[in-house]
């Protein structure tokens, strides 16, 4: 069976990717397990950059198709921040409860019903001979006061979702990858990498 490199150790990350690519005829894999350590610096000005940088870096690094993510949380009312610096919007040593308070007190006194905000992500596949395909998924909702479940990672505790009446880290798994951003985009992805499959002869 052919490997697909996910290009994370985020073991709540690839959690999620093995979850929603379980279907797909790929072995995946993490760089750790096929013993790269290959750090590439998120310096694009956008998800689509960051997630083909990386991609592309480590597809060449491990001969392996490789896929990669960058994902960000757009707030309106604060003029689509935290965005392409979702991960390093407190620092950039910030676990993700700094991150969560840091940008809950950006938004003190903003009304509920200006706290819209949405979850994108871009998946980009890499190939070793240098072809990209990216992948794309947004989810619409709201930012809460307060954090409310205890599933998920990163701003999910803060990321409400009117038409479910839960926080993203209030939804199972199963439900989570339905609707998320992630979710999204890996659908698409997995669509693509069966093609890429029988395009190539993998087995």
């Amino acid at each position: 069976m052919a490997k697909l490199l996910l290009a994370t150790n985020n073991q709540a990350k690839v959690g999620e990717y093995r979850s929603l690519l379980r279907d797909i005829a790929y072995q995946l894999v993490t760089p750790i397990e096929v013993g790269i350590n290959t750090t590439v610096a998120e310096v694009g000005q956008s998800l689509e950059e960051n997630a083909q940088l990386k991609a592309t870096t480590l597809a060449t690094s491990s001969q392996l198709i490789t896929m990669a993510d960058d994902s960000g949380l757009e707030v309106d009312a604060l003029g689509g921040e935290p965005g392409v610096l979702s991960a390093r919007y407190a620092g950039e040593q910030a676990s993700n409860s700094q991150r969560i308070n840091y940008l809950l007190e950006r938004l003190k006194g903003v009304p509920r019903e200006k706290r819209t905000a949405r979850f994108r992500c871009v998946i980009a596949i890499a190939t070793p001979d240098g072809q990209v395909k990216l992948c794309h998924g947004q989810c619409p909702g709201l930012i809460t006061l307060e954090p409310r479940g205890e599933q998920g990672f990163g701003y999910d505790p803060i990321f409400y979702l009117p038409r479910l009446g839960k926080t993203m880290a209030e939804l199972p798994l199963e439900v989570k990858n339905q609707v998320s951003h992630r979710g999204q985009a890996a659908r698409e992805a997995a669509k693509y990498l069966e093609r890429l499959r029988n395009r190539q002869g993998l087995s």
